[in-house]
């Protein structure tokens, strides 16, 4: 049988495609999102596929999202730190302290809690270990005008990266980051209409097929553990990155 996979926020956008992708691959699959109508659609009816709803921000759901896996297959080989949010957008000082305070909830604790989650399980499992891949972002290297929340947040995704790879070494737990530039999904629709650049001006920017964001994920869940993508960067090959600023 294949191994056992995690994707959360698989209700939508890139966490669908990677779900749908590593379900085509053989893996058993396990969908999380808040709202359980679209992860049925994503998961249709797979006989491999487990859907659970849960806001990786509460610890008490992550938490009963992981035992479920536990409970259906005995492990997790690998998790897809994927669900994440834009947060609001703004100078800093218009930013609400509410709003920046969800953002740090979603993007940055609600990874934390699906990694310690997935990394208590693989170091304790038979065979041990396990792979996690965090979603980052172009803004983990450069952030948008405006966007200090999310930006702050996937810079901190780097950190979380590097930290779970190099505590993750004695138990066979290898940790990558896969940085987004520009996948064209629901999310990101308002970047092909017109995106604010640094100058001031909005520009529509090129997209590409998130499809191929799902193929670089079972790429790096597809290696053995003696093997690691540790940042993996994919863009739309026009989206003004390099040289942004």
């Amino acid at each position: 049988m294949g191994g056992v996979a995690v994707v959360t926020g698989a209700g939508s956008g890139i966490g669908r495609e990677v779900a749908r992708e590593l379900l085509r691959a053989g893996y058993r699959v396990a969908l999380s999102g808040r709202r359980p109508g679209p992860l049925e659609e994503t998961a249709a009816g797979a006989p491999d596929a487990l859907v659970h709803a849960a806001d990786v921000a509460d610890p008490a759901q992550v938490q009963a999202l992981f035992e479920a896996v536990a409970d259906r297959w005995g492990r997790v080989d690998v998790l897809f730190n994927n669900a994440g949010t834009f947060g609001p957008a703004g100078d800093p000082d218009d930013i609400p302290v509410e709003a920046w305070q969800q953002t740090v909830a979603v993007n940055l604790t609600g990874a934390f809690l699906c990694a310690r989650e997935a990394f208590r399980m693989m170091k304790h499992q038979d065979p041990r270990g396990g792979r996690i891949i965090n979603n980052g972002s172009i803004s983990a290297h450069a952030p948008r005008p405006g966007s200090v929340a999310y930006t702050a947040t996937k810079h901190a995704i780097t950190g979380l990266t590097k930290s779970l790879s190099l505590d993750g070494r004695p138990y066979d737990i290898a940790c990558g980051q896969l940085d987004i530039g520009n996948a064209a999904t629901d999310m990101t629709a308002g970047i092909a209409r017109g995106a604010r650049q640094a100058d001031g001006r909005e520009l529509p920017e090129p997209t590409f097929d998130a499809r191929h964001v799902a193929e670089a994920v079972r790429y790096m869940a597809d290696l053995p553990l003696t093997a690691n993508v540790q940042f993996m960067t994919v863009t739309a090959t026009k989206m003004p990155f390099i040289g942004r600023g």
